[in-house]
């Protein structure tokens, strides 16, 4: 368990910080932007939590993906070593498995889709459209961080930490349809199929 008994340590005011490993890097390194990004991703789950009216499933779905997108953090901030100091958190296949059948069961009661849906819908269904974008960021930000650091057993990223932010984006778009529902869902009209608004 981790004991946090002061917030501010000011041992980053000049534009570095220290990995899960205890190595300093710069802030703008890739790792930072990545596992910040997925910080950012769990924070916008957070929210639409809070807005409520969420279904009792995907409310407990969701309580343990935000546990795991901090392990997912830890995993992408601690680069791989064939020999720890200590048992790191890394995200394994299980977890990803777990997000898979998440979305085939979830899947199972919603319509087949004919074409995209716009973000909107729901408080909470629009609060998941914005977490899964920033999920799709945050991957996008960890293959940057796998491209320069690799994924080799010394000092690189672990690819099932990337493989699980590509599935959570998948799973959160399935939940944000689950919230909205089909009445709440608007679909794409593709710009050839709309008719053209008229000149005010």
């Amino acid at each position: 368990m981790v004991t946090l008994s002061k917030i501010y340590t000011r041992t980053g005011d000049k534009g570095t910080t220290r990995l899960v490993d205890n190595s300093e890097v710069r802030k703008t390194d890739l790792r930072v932007e990545a596992y910040g990004h997925v910080d950012e991703c769990n924070s916008a789950i957070g929210v639409a939590l809070a807005l409520g009216g969420l279904p009792a499933r995907v409310v407990e779905m969701l309580g343990l993906i935000q546990n795991e997108l901090f392990d997912l953090g830890s995993d992408i901030a601690n680069p791989l070593d064939p020999a720890p100091k200590w048992e790191p958190l890394r995200i394994e296949q299980p977890s990803i498995d777990r997000l898979e059948a998440y979305c085939d069961e979830l899947q199972e009661s919603l319509p087949v889709l004919r074409s995209f849906i716009l973000p909107g819908g729901t408080a909470s269904g629009a609060q998941l459209h914005v977490a899964r974008t920033i999920a799709r960021r945050a991957e996008r930000a960890a293959w940057r961080c796998a491209e320069e650091h690799g994924f080799d057993a010394v000092g690189g990223v672990n690819p099932l930490a990337i493989t699980y932010l590509n599935r959570l984006s998948d799973l959160l778009f399935i939940m944000s349809r689950a919230a909205n529902g089909t009445e709440q869902e608007v679909l794409w009209i593709p710009g050839t199929d709309r008719e053209k608004p008229t000149a005010r």
